[in-house]
């Protein structure tokens, strides 16, 4: 049995008065809002993103199932970057030892990791351009406009205190996060 093809599929976003948007040729979008402004370059050989008044419409004709896929990732990420220009991102970590103390500090673009599992050597975590990183305590929190580049510094944190060459069982020494704030 064949299934039917849509002949075209359209998405539409809503621009906050606060937010402007800009498209340019070859679907590079600019956004721009109160925290500052994201670009992103949404190339897809059938996908269209278009501003229309006050709307951002991403556009495909004759769509099959990766073009269909590719309408709904162009949205996700144009929402997310609306998103962080307004409210933006913050991910919440927390320092976890049972057996040496763990310290943390911030030093340039760098997190650094002390005494995690008594080593002397601080272990290292780069911290990505335009995202800031706070330290209270035990609590880590993780801020800023870009969703990618604020995961992908948790990520090198929590990656940084990965315990090998012992029983994970045992040693749950590390810094894990422990909520996304969406």
């Amino acid at each position: 049995m064949a299934r039917k093809r849509l002949e075209e599929v359209r998405k539409v976003i809503e621009i906050p008065e606060n937010v402007e948007v800009r498209v340019e040729e070859d679907n590079k979008v600019y956004v721009k809002g109160e925290k500052g402004e994201l670009f992103r370059q949404l190339t897809h050989h059938k996908v269209e993103i278009r501003k229309v008044d006050n709307k951002v419409e991403i556009y495909c004709k004759k769509p099959r199932r990766k073009d269909l896929a590719m309408v709904g990732t162009c949205y996700a990420h144009i929402k997310n970057m609306i998103k962080g220009v307004t409210e933006g991102f913050e991910y919440t970590m927390k320092v976890v030892y049972s057996h040496f103390p763990i310290k943390t500090s911030v030093s340039g673009n760098q997190f650094m990791i002390h005494n995690f599992l008594g080593e002397r050597k601080p272990r290292v975590a780069k911290i990505l351009d335009g995202v800031s990183v706070e330290i209270k305590g035990d609590l880590i929190f993780v801020r800023g406009i870009d969703k990618e580049k604020v995961g992908q510094t948790v990520a090198n944190i929590e990656l940084a205190t990965r315990v090998k060459n012992r029983d994970v069982r045992v040693f749950q020494d590390g810094i894990y996060r422990i909520s996304r704030g969406d």
